[in-house]
Parts: C-alpha cells; sequence; structure tokens
C-alpha cells in the first residue's frame, strides 16, 4: 500500500512538536550538593482509584540555576529544557516566585503572614496597644544580612543520618 508523500515530513513535525513542548511547575527549593544546580520539590496530587482519594505524593527535579537565584525554601517556578543537560538536570528555574518568609496574596498583592494579611495584623496591634516583642516587618533587614551567621543557606548541605551530640555540624540536615 502506498503511503502518502508527505507522510514522513509530517510524523518528523509531530516529533520536533512534541519534543518541544515545554511544561511549567511549581516548587519548593530544598538543600542539594549538586554545583550550579537546585533541588525542587514537587507536589502533586495522586489518586487512590480503591479509596477514590487524593493523596499527597512529593516529587523531586533537579533544574539548573547558574545565577543562583534560589534559596533553600524558596517557591520557584521551573520549566523544562528541550533537552536534557545531564542525566539528573531536565529543568530551567524560570523565577524565584515567593522568597522563604515572604509571602504575597497574588489576587491583592498584600504580604501575608500565617493566613493573615500584614495590614489587619498592625491595625489589629494599634487597637489593643503595641508590644516591644512584637515584629516590625518594615524595619527588618532584606533576607541574606546574616549568611554566615545565621543563615547557613548558601553553604553546601548534606543529610546526616546519626544523631551525635559530639560531632556538631551547622550544615548537616537531619531527615
Amino acid at each position: 500500500m502506498p503511503r502518502h508523500k508527505y507522510h514522513n515530513c509530517v510524523v518528523m513535525a509531530h516529533n520536533i512538536a512534541r519534543k518541544q513542548a515545554l511544561t511549567y511547575l511549581l516548587g519548593v527549593c530544598v538543600p542539594s550538593s549538586k554545583q550550579n544546580a537546585a533541588k525542587i520539590r514537587i507536589q502533586r496530587a495522586d489518586f487512590d482509584s480503591y479509596l477514590s482519594m487524593y493523596f499527597t505524593k512529593y516529587e523531586f527535579i533537579y533544574a539548573t540555576d547558574p545565577q543562583k537565584l534560589c534559596k533553600t525554601g524558596d517557591t520557584v517556578l521551573i520549566q523544562s529544557l528541550p533537552q536534557k543537560l545531564t542525566r539528573l538536570i531536565t529543568h530551567k528555574i524560570v523565577d524565584v516566585i515567593y522568597p522563604l518568609g515572604d509571602i504575597t496574596d497574588p489576587i491583592t498583592g498584600k504580604k501575608v503572614v500565617m493566613g493573615r494579611y500584614r495590614e489587619h495584623i498592625e491595625e489589629d496591634a494599634k487597637l489593643f496597644g503595641d508590644l516591644k516583642s512584637m515584629y516590625k516587618y518594615d524595619e527588618a533587614p532584606e533576607r541574606g544580612i546574616t549568611a554566615g551567621k545565621r543563615d547557613f543557606t548558601d553553604k553546601k548541605t548534606y543529610i546526616k543520618y546519626s544523631d551525635d551530640p559530639k560531632d556538631y555540624d551547622p550544615y548537616a540536615v537531619n531527615p
């Protein structure tokens, strides 16, 4: 049976289009030991047909980050690469959506703390009396000022499986 003369071109165009379909994912940056790459934790909903319920499932993806855009704890937007850089690195970091500890409501654009707007917290403080121990968000320095002193997110971390009090290392993460 003779094929259409454009059949091979259509198949080839379909394969090229399928390879170039780029996907965007939202995830949280976790400690990684890779150079110029970030380890991103993606949350997915896994459906159990027996119980007819969705359960949270985490997937880890490595994304290239040569500009060092993200730190541990940041919520980032990643995009799949048209071709893998290495066996593990399959995505690239597009943007830091929320730095750690600085959540913004996407609809109103207002800053949020523990499910409440910062404005409302400040209004409540004015109504009921301002406490000396209350955190002042306006006076707080930008993130990164305590790097190397109290903030070790810029250092290489590793998972420590033994809990020995004599062997203290601030760069170790207990699982």
